[in-house]
């Protein structure tokens, strides 16, 4: 089946069948037009609970937030262009009791959100803008890195054909080492995969002469950029550098599909420094939230009322 794909995106997250993928039945989108033409459009997926109506972010989606038309013009009436579309985006939104989305980095204004009552915390990516020079991608790695790289070299080599349930199991190990179970369902990924086939995913595991999985990644992409989704390690190998090893062949492959590579940051400070050794450039991106202020007092008196309790 084609994929259902249009070109008013800022990534591949707000593509239609990514979303039918990691939301389906729940997603809608709001447009704004002008002289009969989408120049504006806001993805968004619904869940209502206990009669209350949450605009969410799907799970395994690094952003949504909205798309807006460039263009050519004076940088105020630039501004001004993205006042006007945003307003009409925010005015078509669904009535809800929450709202909270990530916007991609390219979006560097959200004024017009904040008239609206919403709020904004920054989180950060780490992107490698141009991977067309793997010399070049190389010399701005860590030393560290570098030696990480060498080293797995010599202890695994490179498989791409074992497929997304062998994927699953050293994706889970990972949580499993913390305590954690998954926190995406096994359907989920499932979906994606299917969605995303040869054409937008590539799964990289590292395997030793023994047939041990050391690590494996999972990236996706687009025209654009692609994206490090998921990965996972056995706790038992972790010393060998096959996830550096990983990244640098996914950043090789990604170099021959698209324009650039984005690690999808971490707010985790061990995830973030791993990230960060690879000499991306750090990317701030907006969350934007908004709650009425009846459920933000539910909130503050439920808050309150487990404080109590623990203290007592």
């Amino acid at each position: 089946m084609k994929k259902e794909s249009i070109q008013e995106v800022n990534s591949i997250f707000q593509q239609p069948w990514w979303l039918n993928a990691v939301a389906p039945g729940e997603w809608s989108v709001v447009v704004a037009e002008h002289g009969g033409r989408v120049v504006g459009r806001l993805p968004y997926v619904k869940k209502s609970r206990r009669g209350l109506d949450f605009l969410r972010m799907p799970a395994l989606t690094q952003t949504l937030g909205p798309w807006i038309e460039k263009k050519e013009a004076k940088y105020p009436k630039i501004l001004a262009w993205q006042k006007d579309v945003m307003a009409e985006l925010i005015g078509k939104l669904p009535k809800f009791d929450s709202f909270q989305q990530n916007f991609h980095y390219e979006i560097t204004n959200w004024l017009p959100f904040y008239w609206h009552g919403f709020r904004q915390t920054t989180r950060y990516t780490y992107v490698l803008s141009d991977i067309s020079d793997a010399d070049k991608v190389w010399a701005g790695f860590l030393e560290n890195i570098r030696r990480e790289i060498k080293k797995a070299a010599k202890q695994v080599c490179l498989r791409t054909d074992l497929g997304i349930h062998r994927f699953l199991e050293v994706n889970e190990k990972t949580f499993s080492r913390q305590g954690m179970g998954l926190p995406y369902s096994p359907d989920l990924v499932h979906r994606i995969d299917r969605a995303c086939g040869d054409e937008n995913r590539k799964i990289f595991f590292a395997e030793d002469a023994s047939g041990r999985i050391h690590a494996a990644i999972y990236i996706i992409w687009d025209e654009r950029s692609a994206y490090y989704l998921m990965g996972g390690g056995d706790p038992e190998l972790r010393n060998s550098g096959a996830t550096s090893l990983l990244m640098w062949e996914a950043i090789q492959f990604a170099s021959r599909v698209t324009q650039k590579f984005d690690f999808e940051g971490s707010m985790v400070e061990p995830i973030e420094r791993f990230f960060r050794a690879f000499g991306g450039v750090q990317m701030p991106y907006f969350s934007i939230s908004k709650m009425t202020p009846w459920l933000k007092t539910l909130q503050t008196v439920k808050s309150g009322v487990r404080l109590f309790f623990r203290k007592g």
